[in-house]
Formats: structure tokens, C-alpha cells, sequence
């Protein structure tokens, strides 16, 4: 028999728990189909996250106060035929929101205040006239149910929604003034000016109305690959790399060659 007694060693004794913050998402499985690219939209209800899913494109929507572990089961948003690259909320109605995919449309669906049943895949319009895959949705701020869109076609439409047609194959207009890939796009307050930036590293400011370019800036050594105009500022805050690689963010005049703060 032996002189030391003997202990029951517990399988937890190397365990410790770690509290759940109140304040966020877990387990939310994120695309990575979407390269340097918006993966989610937020609202003052909803969160909407582009997921992984087999056999096309899907995006979840989460109530804001839905937060801790998310169910691997949770309904999805799911109606594309390929992966979806883009996804906004309308700002007049935050019930509604757009997705554009690879399957080159681009789909308005209708959110329910309250969960999700089943996989929603009934959107309320479809928007067919890209020849390429959608990369990129952006609404008017200041025009309702005014939707643009831009693919690697290099072109931009504008959609309104206005119409009775649930599947609406031709645009307002057609934007034919660019050259190379649109990789990011943001409108003024008034939404009288919008903000490009392209594959080719430039920046331009262009009349959505008269689809013209009326600025172009290259930075030297500033690959920007993301813009946004700062409120009523008059100015840029682009996002890229420099030639070593290394990111960067930039401020500038709208219409300037040179930045404010590098």
C-alpha cells in the first residue's frame, strides 16, 4: 500500500474563463472573398457582415443588441450567385439594404424588425447591367432611392428605385468617363461631388450629375486605394501603401497635388 495518499486530479484544474464582453460579436464567420473592401455596414438597428457560403454569396444581419457568441447556425441573407463583394444601407429606410456580387447584379432587400425565420432569399428588386462582377454600391445622400454602382467594366451606373419593376435591366445613366478599375467611392454632404479612387493609384473628383471628371490627383508615392470626403471640409482622406509597401493615410485639398498631412 502505498505511504502517499492519493488526490483526484481534476480535468478543469488548467481551465480559466474568460468573461464575455458585452460589447461584442463573437464567432461571426467573415468572408475572405472580399479583398481590402467593405465587409460590413452598420445602422442604428442592424449590423450586416458578408459571410462564407457555399454555392454563392450571403451576408448576415444582426440586431445591434443581439451581442456575445453568434449561433453557427444563424439565417442567413443569401440570393447571389457568386460572392458578395459590397453591402450598404439605404440612409433613408433602415430596413432596407443592397448587396452587389460577383454575378455581376446588384439585389435591394427588405430587413424585418424582427429575426429571421429562415434564410431570406427574397430580395425586393434585382439591378442586371454590368458586364463584370459588382465591386462597389453607394447611395445618394441626399436623393432617395438613388443607387450607383460601379464594376470592373469600368463603368458606373445610377439606378433609381422608384420603379415598379421588381427586376430593373437598364439604368438612369451610364458613367463611361473612366479608365481603369474603381476600387473606392464617396460622395460630399450634398452628394454634388463624388470621390473615386482607382487601380491605377490616381484619385479623381468628378460631377455626378454631368458624369465629368473635374479634379485628378497622383500622389507620388502614395498608392491609394480607399478616399472619403471629410464632411464640409473641402477635404480627402485617402488610405494606400507607399512604395515600400507600408501603409499609409493621406489629407488633402480636393483639388490638390500636393497633401496636407502625410
Amino acid at each position: 500500500m502505498s505511504q502517499h495518499p492519493q488526490y483526484r486530479s481534476s480535468k478543469f484544474r488548467h481551465i480559466f474563463g474568460k468573461p464575455a464582453n458585452k460589447n461584442c460579436y463573437d464567432s461571426v464567420p467573415i468572408t475572405h472573398s472580399v479583398p481590402d473592401n467593405h465587409f460590413c455596414a452598420v445602422n442604428p438597428n442592424f449590423i450586416a457582415v458578408v459571410t462564407e457560403c457555399t454555392g454563392g454569396g450571403a451576408f448576415l444581419v444582426i440586431p445591434l443588441h443581439r451581442t456575445g457568441k453568434l449561433d453557427p447556425d444563424y439565417l442567413k441573407v443569401c440570393g447571389h450567385r457568386g460572392n458578395v463583394l459590397d453591402v450598404r444601407w439605404n440612409p433613408f429606410n433602415d430596413f432596407e439594404i443592397t448587396s452587389c456580387s460577383e454575378d455581376a447584379t446588384t439585389k435591394i432587400w427588405g430587413i424585418s424588425k424582427w429575426l429571421l425565420t429562415k434564410n431570406l432569399t427574397a430580395f425586393r428588386k434585382e439591378l442586371v447591367g454590368h458586364a463584370c462582377r459588382e465591386g462597389l454600391v453607394e447611395w445618394h445622400p441626399m436623393a432617395a432611392n438613388i443607387l450607383f454602382s460601379s464594376g470592373y467594366d469600368y463603368k458606373m451606373m445610377v439606378w433609381n428605385l422608384d420603379s415598379k419593376k421588381s427586376v430593373i435591366m437598364s439604368p438612369m445613366k451610364t458613367i463611361n468617363c473612366h479608365q481603369d478599375v474603381i476600387l473606392s467611392m464617396s460622395f460630399n454632404t450634398n452628394g454634388s461631388l463624388l470621390a473615386t479612387a482607382y487601380k491605377d493609384s490616381k484619385i479623381r473628383v468628378q460631377d455626378p450629375r454631368a458624369g465629368a471628371i473635374l479634379h485628378e490627383a497622383n500622389y507620388k508615392g502614395h498608392r491609394a486605394n480607399k478616399v472619403l470626403f471629410l464632411g464640409n471640409l473641402k477635404k480627402l482622406l485617402s488610405t494606400g501603401t507607399s512604395r515600400g509597401n507600408n501603409r499609409q493615410m493621406w489629407l488633402s485639398g480636393m483639388n490638390r497635388t500636393r497633401p496636407d498631412v502625410p
